[in-house]
């Protein structure tokens, strides 16, 4: 059987192309959920210096002036309160749906 020769001009490149978003891990988290008010609603050990009030008297995590959660390690972008971080903390997951949210509305 005779084979059928294509142009080349008629070749359409396949490209890989995916949606995919990286997966969050340490090393590309950015920290985008230290920007966001943590109430502090029971007792992990927070140090006292880190802890201000809100206008309706609740404790929360004391943030800079930009801001940046307080207890935020700006060169490591890591907990500097790890084990004694809040509760709130403790729940929010990494790459969890809240956590891609917030990622999203940091544009990263």
């Amino acid at each position: 059987m005779p084979q059928t020769v294509i142009p080349i001009d008629n070749i359409i490149p396949i490209e890989t192309v995916t949606n995919a978003p990286e997966p969050v891990t340490c090393a590309n988290c950015q920290a985008c959920c230290c920007q966001l008010e943590v109430r502090i609603v029971t007792d992990t050990g927070v140090p006292f210096h880190y802890i201000e009030y809100d206008k309706w008297g609740s404790e929360v995590m004391k943030r800079a002036d930009d801001g940046w959660c307080q207890a935020l390690d700006r060169n490591t972008l890591m907990c500097s309160i790890y084990e004694n971080r809040p509760l709130v903390c403790r729940e929010f997951e990494m790459a969890s749906d809240e956590c891609i949210t917030e990622r999203d509305l940091a544009g990263i």
